[in-house]
């Protein structure tokens, strides 16, 4: 499908704000927001929300919800963000477009990569997050400006959470909420390496094992002890079984905790693990056998397991396959290609497509080595997935094709 020529002159007006687009990617990039930054998210939320405000944007915040306590770095008694949905609906009973990114990013905001560092040649970028996705942030929020300075219509909702790269559990109940009041659902996380657009997700969960012993000393007393750590590492072998990857059924223990010394009996370990699984009875099937590993309460030694699996599998459905369809079109019309790919990754499409909403999630940048020190992006990209966006925003606010404006 060809270029109108409003849709031409958008495109163009996106091309030449090439350097403002690396100018804002290298201010984002250089503010930390991982490991709960409260002033990082917040610096970046207040520099996001306000140019989305100019653009006529109703911005409201949505308090977080708890998290369970046993997840691995939880929050209890710390920062909880909240979440930010600055709305520009026109009250058009179709064509509503929210658009969904997240703030936050695995990195230590108190280690040394902490900037974006460009190559030789200028075309690609070193630094925290600048495709995980400081670069779809960059790219929506100019997307949108380009389109309101072509006069363009636009019918959409901007949503801002800063926890997904830890489960999303602050924020997926607003995500939910907001995802049954619109039509199209587009996430921002970065393209696949090949620059395929993700249609079909695995669905996530995290799980911890507890274990309770009997604490004694090593030489006086080792047979009155009952190890815990023992008890764990008996669960650790059992949870080596489960897995079954050729149906989908993935378990992944890391942490351990047990034991402060070795001359004393342990009476408490935990192991924290995570799951994957691509439908809901893979998920049941996991949840059985998990929960298998628990005894009685008052047997020693005993083991308890909590487990949260907070993120659906996303399935190719056919709304979703013809919104990637749509969006591919677009890209071709750009003269780029969008082909599509499947990924055991989550993120938070996964919630908005199980709350009802057809959803492409991987809109953002290009690049790769996501959650490493070696996390880079194709600065092109910047321009190019500027501007398959902001079409494709256009022609879903006209009801879901070209415009003829």
């Amino acid at each position: 499908m060809t270029l109108t020529k409003q849709e031409q002159h958008l495109a163009d007006t996106i091309a030449a704000r090439a350097d403002d687009l690396l100018e804002d990617l290298i201010l984002h990039v250089g503010i930390p927001t991982g490991g709960f930054n409260e002033s990082g998210i917040e610096r970046t939320r207040d520099l996001l929300t306000s140019r989305l405000v100019a653009l006529g944007a109703n911005h409201s915040q949505v308090d977080p919800d708890p998290k369970p306590e046993w997840l691995l770095g939880g929050q209890a008694g710390g920062y909880q963000p909240s979440t930010s949905i600055c709305e520009r609906l026109n009250g058009a009973a179709s064509g509503r477009v929210l658009i969904a990114g997240h703030m936050d990013t695995v990195h230590d905001p108190e280690g040394p990569f902490n900037a974006l560092t460009l190559s030789e040649d200028g075309k690609t970028g070193l630094g925290p997050g600048c495709v995980d996705m400081k670069g779809g942030l960059v790219i929506a929020v100019a997307a949108l400006e380009a389109l309101e300075s072509c006069s363009i219509e636009a019918n959409w909702t901007f949503s801002l959470n800063g926890d997904e790269e830890t489960g999303t559990y602050h924020s997926a109940q607003a995500l939910s909420d907001q995802a049954k009041l619109h039509d199209y659902g587009l996430a921002l996380e970065p393209a696949m390496p090949g620059g395929e657009l993700v249609v079909e997700r695995m669905g996530a969960g995290q799980f911890m094992i507890e274990t309770f012993g009997k604490s004694a000393h090593v030489g006086r007393a080792f047979t009155d002890g009952i190890s815990a750590v023992t008890k764990l590492g008996e669960c650790l072998v059992a949870v080596g079984d489960m897995p079954d990857p050729e149906r989908g059924r993935i378990l992944n223990i890391g942490p351990l905790k047990g034991g402060p010394v070795t001359n004393g009996v342990p009476d408490h370990a935990q192991a924290w693990g995570n799951v994957r699984f691509p439908d809901q009875s893979i998920a049941d099937e996991i949840a059985s056998m998990l929960d298998a590993l628990e005894t009685s309460s008052k047997a020693l030694p005993g083991v308890k397991v909590h487990r949260s699996f907070n993120r659906p599998a996303k399935p190719m459905i056919p709304a979703t396959e013809s919104l990637a369809i749509k969006a591919r079109e677009v890209a071709q019309g750009l003269g780029q290609k969008l082909p599509f790919a499947k990924t055991g990754g989550v993120c938070d499409g996964n919630i908005l497509q199980q709350a009802g909403l057809p959803t492409i999630d991987t809109l953002g940048v290009r690049g790769g080595g996501l959650h490493t020190p070696d996390e880079w992006i194709e600065i092109p990209s910047l321009v190019e997935r500027c501007q398959l966006l902001a079409i494709l925003i256009a022609r879903l606010s006209a009801g879901g094709s070209e415009s003829h404006q």
